[in-house]
């Protein structure tokens, strides 16, 4: 039962991250039709976690280690993650959040840097004044934009992974999300339970929810995106389902044209002492 529980308290950390680094840099959209758009009410309260993350490619190879934290102050939630890569580059986020009722987002500070990423970026949302800031490297130069959005009371910055353990899965359900590509905008994501897999964990059967996310952008940009090649992958996020319900795996790309890349936790390995 114990190790059940640290499983369960290491996936849920994990997804919360890695989902908010794909959401951050998408540049384009697919479309869907809302049927529940506004506020994510809270079922289920996160707590204090503290658990370590693989990244891996589609083959399985690791290409990044991390060390993910979340501690709650209250109804505010500070999420930490920071993925090591073994080309030197890193990846790391901080997301703060209420969780008073519905789910809101109070800030996100994405930070990709290192040869991984074709455009290293860091960005920074103020949820409550709508300020956001994009600071990223172009042709050898460094370059800024600070624009001041009208953000929705549903931005899920850094939040979808727990947003999904909250909604109805029969239903699809739309949140909005700033996208910096490097301008920063405000896309719609479209989450729908699209089947069930069967997977194991500690040798016992178990049966996930697979989520389908895509991302829709307004205007003619939306329109021409698909039409030049700059649509992005859809995402996918397994959920195991139940009282406790809590993520089991996610893929999709952590980056604008970026590969798909799976997200999945990791457990200690000990060193054994001398002479045992």
């Amino acid at each position: 039962m114990h190790s059940r529980a640290k499983l369960l308290c290491q996936v849920r950390i994990i997804f919360v991250v890695g989902l908010a680094f794909w959401m951050v840099f998408v540049s384009a959209a697919t479309d869907a039709a809302p049927r529940a758009e506004g506020q994510i009410p809270v079922v289920y309260t996160e707590g204090i976690i503290h658990g370590f993350a693989l990244l891996k490619n589609t083959d399985g190879e690791v290409i990044a280690e991390g060390d993910l934290t979340q501690v709650p102050k209250g109804n505010v939630v500070t999420v930490r993650a920071n993925f090591r890569f073994k080309d030197g580059s890193s990846m790391d986020e901080t997301t703060v959040f209420s969780q008073r009722g519905h789910f809101r987002l109070l800030s996100d500070h994405v930070v990709q840097k290192g040869p991984t990423f074709k455009r290293p970026m860091d960005v920074s949302i103020d949820g409550k004044s709508g300020q956001v800031t994009v600071l990223y490297s172009e042709d050898g130069k460094e370059k800024t934009i600070s624009e001041h959005l009208k953000l929705p009371s549903n931005v899920a910055n850094g939040l979808m992974a727990i947003l999904l353990k909250n909604i109805r899965p029969g239903t699809e359900t739309v949140v909005s999300m700033v996208a910096a590509t490097p301008k920063p905008r405000i896309v719609k994501l479209h989450m729908t339970a699209e089947g069930e897999d069967d997977f194991t964990a500690s040798g016992l059967s178990r049966k996930a929810t697979r989520y389908v996310i895509k991302i829709k952008i307004g205007g003619v940009a939306g329109v021409v995106a698909p039409l030049v090649g700059k649509q992005p992958e859809d995402i996918r996020v397994w959920v195991l389902p139940g009282d406790a319900p809590t993520f089991v795996r996610s893929e999709g790309p952590l980056f604008a044209e970026g590969p798909v890349w799976r997200i999945e936790l990791t457990s200690p390995v000990w060193k054994e002492p001398a002479g045992n």
